[in-house]
């Protein structure tokens, strides 16, 4: 695979615009420079901390692969995956909790990239066999909004306007215990925790991260909760959980990074939720065909806006982003 680096990628590191450029993860592309499979300018690369021009050529000898097989599966009934917008270039997905987004550990079948497969057989030429398509990701437990790429082109733009911080992504969710402020900024370094490798934490030396909020609405009883309005200017694994325990305020409904007497006082008063109240509520970017600016909303879906009511917030008909 021949790669051009292009405009919003330059003086970026190379291994960042290998991962963006080709859909490898940042680890696969690590081994790929170190065993000699990426080479630029016709010379073997060495080192992915190598700053890239715009224009500079980049030779990829992509790892083998089995294609991912496409299914056609439950998660389209009623209730499950909803098509938001389909053109010749992308696919604009509501995709409801429970829903892997591709195939990985202990996820082989019934994910969002298998189902796509099935309706729209051309995304599998849209990057790495593994995850065709895929410029942006949606926690298994986390609703909302995301794009796919139908064309190899049109994955390439949208991975650079991801890295251009061009793309908007705006979530609502709800946390614990009384903000202080009415807006905030959680600027923390991510990676994998030192104690438990399955976790991301915010460490030194992590990969940077930004999560802005603003507070919707507040309620102090049953639990002492917020909901927020939440935009992303990276896209970290687990960002907004992470960030937000850090703050001490995380998620209603997170397993993972909420506290024991914290996940226990929601079971008592949410039975019915069983999921993080993590909302992918708004996505924005440039069609990578036309060069529109499109956007798409999604309201939270019926447990999300019961949870809502039972801890006694409301939703605002047109929420205030940061």
């Amino acid at each position: 695979m021949q790669l051009e680096v292009p405009t919003a990628l330059s003086g970026v590191r190379a291994d960042r615009c290998l991962a963006l450029l080709s859909g490898l993860s940042r680890s696969q592309v690590a081994r790929l420079i170190k065993e000699g499979g990426a080479r630029l300018a016709g010379q073997r690369l060495d080192s992915g901390s190598r700053r890239l021009r715009t224009g500079e050529l980049l030779e990829v000898q992509l790892p083998a692969a089995e294609p991912i097989a496409a299914q056609l599966g439950p998660v389209w009934g009623t209730g499950g995956s909803r098509i938001v917008h389909a053109d010749e270039d992308v696919v604009v997905v509501d995709k409801p909790a429970g829903v892997v987004v591709h195939p990985g550990a202990g996820n082989s079948t019934q994910t969002l990239v298998q189902q796509l497969l099935f309706l729209f057989p051309d995304i599998v030429s849209a990057g790495p066999p593994e995850r065709p398509g895929i410029v942006h990701r949606l926690d298994k437990g986390t609703s909302g909004l995301l794009v796919v790429a139908r064309t190899q082109a049109a994955r390439l733009s949208l991975a650079t306007q991801i890295q251009a911080r061009t793309v908007e992504r705006l979530y609502l969710g709800v946390v614990h215990g009384e903000l202080p402020a009415e807006d905030g900024v959680v600027d923390a370094p991510l990676g994998r925790s030192y104690r438990k490798r399955t976790r991301m934490a915010v460490v030194e030396g992590g990969r940077p991260a930004i999560t802005r909020y603003k507070v919707l609405s507040r309620s102090a009883h049953p639990l002492a909760t917020c909901l927020l309005s939440i935009r992303l200017e990276s896209g970290r694994t687990h960002q907004i959980r992470v960030h937000m325990a850090a703050i001490g305020h995380p998620v209603v409904g997170d397993e993972r990074y909420g506290t024991a007497v914290q996940l226990a006082a929601a079971k008592a008063h949410l039975s019915g939720l069983g999921r993080p109240w993590l909302h992918a509520a708004r996505l924005s970017f440039s069609h990578p065909g036309s060069g529109l600016r499109m956007s798409f909303e999604s309201p939270p879906p019926p447990e999300l806006v019961e949870a809502l009511v039972g801890l006694g917030l409301g939703l605002p008909d047109s929420p205030a982003w940061p």
